[in-house]
C-alpha cells in the first residue's frame, strides 16, 4: 500500500497547488468532483474497461465525465486527462484520500470517524462534535458509522488517534484487569 501512496502523492500535491493558483475558494465543491472521480475510478468493472487494450483513452475519459453527476470544471478535466494518460487510474482513490489531506491541513481540520453502536441523531452529534472539537483541540469533519459490535459507546478515529469509550472496549479492560 506504501507504493500506491507514493505513486498518489505527487498527483495530490499538483491538484492542490492548481487549486491554489487557480484562486479556489470553494473547497467543498472541489472535494466533491475528486471523490466522486475517485469513487468512480475505484469500481472494478472500469478498472477493467480501462485494462482493455481495445479501449482508448479517450473513451475511458469520455465514461468517467458521462458518469459524473455536475459538469466537471477543466482543471478537473485536465487531472483526469493526466492521470489517464499516466496509467494512474487505479490510484486515484489514494489521490483523492491525500488531496483531502492537504485541504484540511489547509483548513485547520481533520476528518473524524465517529464508530456508533446505534445511528447517532444530527443533535447528539453535534454535541458529540463539540466535546471532541475540544478534547482533539482542532475543527473536526465528522462522519459516522454503525458498529453494532461496541454494544454501546462510541470509538472515534482522528488519523493515527483513537478515543475509545465503548463499552466493548471497557469490558476488555475488565477482562484484562481480571486475568491479570
Amino acid at each position: 500500500m506504501a507504493e500506491l501512496a507514493t505513486i498518489a502523492r505527487p498527483y495530490a500535491d499538483a491538484l492542490y497547488k492548481a487549486s491554489v493558483a487557480a484562486g479556489t475558494a470553494d473547497w467543498g465543491g472541489v472535494l466533491a468532483w475528486v471523490d466522486e472521480l475517485a469513487a468512480i475510478a475505484a469500481d472494478p468493472q472500469l478498472s477493467q474497461l480501462a485494462d482493455n487494450p481495445k479501449v482508448t483513452l479517450d473513451q475511458v475519459f469520455n465514461i468517467m465525465t458521462g458518469v459524473v453527476r455536475s459538469p466537471l470544471p477543466d482543471v478537473a478535466k485536465n487531472f483526469l486527462r493526466t492521470v489517464l494518460e499516466n496509467g494512474r487510474l487505479s490510484a486515484l482513490p489514494e489521490v483523492a484520500a491525500q488531496f483531502r489531506a492537504l485541504v484540511n491541513q489547509r483548513n485547520g481540520l481533520s476528518d473524524a470517524i465517529v464508530y456508533s453502536a446505534f445511528p447517532l441523531d444530527a443533535a447528539a452529534l453535534s454535541d458529540l462534535g463539540a466535546s471532541l472539537e475540544k478534547r482533539f483541540g482542532r475543527k473536526l469533519n465528522l462522519s459516522t458509522q454503525v458498529d453494532e459490535s461496541l454494544i454501546g459507546g462510541v470509538r472515534v478515529v482522528v488519523g493515527d488517534e483513537v478515543l475509545d469509550t465503548s463499552v466493548k472496549a471497557r469490558l476488555e479492560q475488565m477482562k484484562a484487569a481480571l486475568t491479570a
